[in-house]
């Protein structure tokens, strides 16, 4: 290792400006080109807002003849979006808005090394701290950058690339996940679905709520739980009972509001969030809670929850309300009780497999994290 103006690297690494082995470029106005169909893509810095390395296709195409070369990177100049670190590669010959800047690198330097090298530097760090955040050329020009040899470039790209890809593929099969679980829930909790055993008659009947299974029944959630209010907890002592408010957990107290299974809603702010929980708990004043269940499952109740359109029973002009009184005068369809248990059971199922696949994404990004702070450094050498 040797000791360089950006720490410890490597002996035969390099620290170069960006200056050195790139060329900046800042997009034009939309205003200056004649949009047509089939010319240079045309990007908005709004179109940067997904989550891939390489940018995606854009509708928009105009005639010129200066363009920005495929591979590129590109990143914005001012905004929010230099906030949630927004750098991509251009994947194929295009032009930009004034919001975004391109990088175009030569020969030496591998376009996603640098790709990852600029994602790790974070744009919020290099950009002015003014209102509105702004990157310029005299953000960009002087930066060092660590340089390996372009072969060893190349492996480290091909490393974080793997991981990446690792964290697409869930990332994918999460929203597959959540998305069948979204469909099960419409059809198990409204009964046009029956698992199996429970399918004592296919004949449906009118109710308030639409077509329903003969053997269910419509009842308003008045008749079958009550209301708990929340209440403050500043004068309690710290203990191990969490407290809950509708963002979630805020703290843990020495005592308790209620034991047992519940399922709780926003009363005031977040009223859209529904939370279960089972064991000893205490909630704010801004937190409805459910108690003294009666024929009615409370998980399978959690997931009617899911279903509703809260915010369509806001009564304030202002922060998002519900009252006790909105809840109670809830109707929902409701099999027997077995059938809820089932239901509730299959859906949880559901629930842990989407927990599972979560805790992997989180354990993969955190992964990449890592790989990128020891690789991009130097500290370690891929073989």
């Amino acid at each position: 290792m040797k000791q360089t103006e950006i720490g410890l690297i490597p002996d035969d690494w390099e620290v170069k400006t960006i200056d050195e082995f790139a060329t900046l470029t800042s997009g034009e106005s939309p205003s200056k080109f004649k949009f047509i169909d089939g010319g240079i893509p045309y990007y908005k810095v709004e179109q940067m807002n997904n989550s891939l390395k390489y940018q995606k296709e854009t509708p928009f195409h105009i005639q010129t003849l200066i363009f920005v070369q495929k591979g590129s990177v590109i990143f914005p100049k001012r905004g929010a979006a230099i906030e949630t670190n927004k750098v991509r590669i251009l994947s194929q010959d295009s032009f930009f808005d004034t919001n975004i800047m391109s990088v175009t690198l030569n020969e030496t330097v591998s376009n996603e090394y640098f790709y990852y090298w600029l994602v790790k530097k974070e744009l919020w760090q290099i950009a002015d701290t003014t209102s509105i955040p702004q990157i310029n050329n005299k953000h960009i020009k002087p930066l060092l950058v660590p340089i390996p040899p372009l072969a060893e470039q190349q492996r480290i790209a091909k490393a974080l690339s793997d991981v990446d890809a690792l964290i697409s593929t869930t990332e994918k099969l999460l929203q597959k996940k959540k998305n069948i679980k979204q469909g099960a829930m419409q059809e198990l909790l409204t009964g046009k679905k029956r698992l199996p055993g429970f399918a004592k008659t296919t004949n449906y009947k009118q109710s308030e709520l639409g077509l329903i299974p003969e053997d269910w029944e419509v009842k308003s959630l008045g008749e079958m739980v009550k209301i708990g209010h929340g209440r403050d907890y500043k004068n309690l002592k710290s203990g191990d009972v969490p407290v809950y408010g509708t963002g979630g957990y805020m703290t843990s107290v020495n005592d308790f509001l209620y034991e047992g299974e519940t399922v709780c809603i926003g009363r005031k702010g977040t009223i859209d969030k529904p939370q279960y929980h089972s064991g000893k708990i205490w909630t704010v004043d801004t937190l409805f809670y459910t108690y003294d269940f009666k024929s009615l499952n409370p998980k399978y109740l959690f997931y009617k929850f899911c279903l509703i359109d809260w915010l369509s029973m806001n009564e304030a002009s202002g922060v998002p309300s519900l009252t006790a009184k909105n809840i109670e005068d809830i109707q929902i369809a409701l099999p027997p009780e077995e059938e809820q248990t089932t239901i509730a059971s299959v859906l949880s199922s559901m629930d842990k497999e989407i927990e599972t696949l979560n805790t992997k994404l989180e354990k993969y990004r955190n992964l990449k994290t890592a790989m990128m702070q020891q690789l991009l450094t130097g500290k370690i050498r891929l073989v």
